[in-house]
């Protein structure tokens, strides 16, 4: 293996590259998501930086329109084997450079999913732990767009979507947060936004109460935005309907709000640090 390559996930709002020296880990540098930069090439090549990489293998928005360069999605049921031989070479000045393949699937009859970037960790995730390469399983990816994933021996069979941290996003910034009175923290919002959920009412006709109890509660700004999450993320899990032990692949913090959705809603959750089952899936591009 040449000491002067590579790997790379680069979402809409980070770049995140990692150089692999004799195979080994030895450096890691971020920069630019897609979303934030009117020339992918010269970002990349700027955080590239000194490391004068012969080779760079990406995943994610690299491949997307507005990219370095379009690249096809791949149908499910793929296997981590198609989705390397889908990448897309090119080259910028004297590197060369792979690009890996989005998936595409229909998770409901007639409705189309797509995703660029998650699928590396899946396949990373059955790469650390081979027991998910075997059998049937589902996963969940939080993040702005939660994906959730069924495997079946070593391939990805389908997947939904749900823009889950997208739509707290926006609602953070909306009328329902309208910060009343200091008093107690989001993390008894949650709480009461995920006991909502669960009970069920729908998402549109149990939203308003983030709202209400700050004028007539004495509910604070941050309870509020908690409640917001914990309604999402409930809301997300009730439709799934998760059974058993569910791997949760990401962020800590965000992972810990997931597990604990998952045990009020009678699964277990079992968190996987996103960036190591990231490089394990870069690490099939090789």
């Amino acid at each position: 293996m040449s000491p002067d390559v590579v790997i790379g996930d680069w979402g809409s709002t980070r770049l995140r590259l990692w150089r692999l020296v004799d195979g080994e880990l030895a450096e890691r540098r971020e920069g630019a998501g897609i979303a934030e930069t009117a020339d992918p090439a010269a970002e990349l090549l700027a955080t590239l930086g000194d490391w004068q990489a012969e080779r760079v293998i990406l995943c994610g928005m690299a491949g997307a329109r507005g990219g370095l360069s379009e690249v096809p999605y791949l149908p499910c049921p793929a296997s981590g084997k198609d989705w390397a031989c889908a990448s897309t070479a090119i080259r910028l000045g004297e590197c060369r450079i792979a690009i890996a393949a989005g998936l595409s699937c229909r998770s409901l009859p007639g409705r189309p999913d797509v995703m660029r970037g998650e699928e590396a960790q899946i396949f990373g995730a059955m790469a650390v732990d081979p027991g998910l390469a075997t059998g049937t399983h589902w996963l969940v990816l939080p993040g702005t767009h939660s994906k959730w994933f069924r495997v079946m021996d070593g391939s990805i069979t389908g997947f939904r979507t749900f823009i889950t941290g997208e739509l707290f996003a926006l609602l953070g910034r909306s009328s329902l947060v309208v910060e009343a009175a200091a008093g107690d923290d989001d993390r008894s919002g949650f709480s009461a936004g995920l006991s909502r959920a669960l009970e069920g009412g729908g998402l549109s006709g149990n939203l308003f109460e983030a709202r209400s109890a700050q004028l007539t509660d004495s509910r604070s700004a941050s309870w509020a935005r908690g409640f917001v999450s914990g309604l999402l993320i409930g809301t997300e899990v009730a439709e799934m309907a998760p059974q058993g032990v569910i791997p949760v692949i990401g962020e800590p913090d965000l992972a810990a709000l997931y597990a604990e959705a998952l045990a009020q809603a009678g699964a277990e959750a079992r968190q996987l640090d996103g960036e190591d089952c990231a490089i394990a899936g870069l690490r099939l591009l090789l």
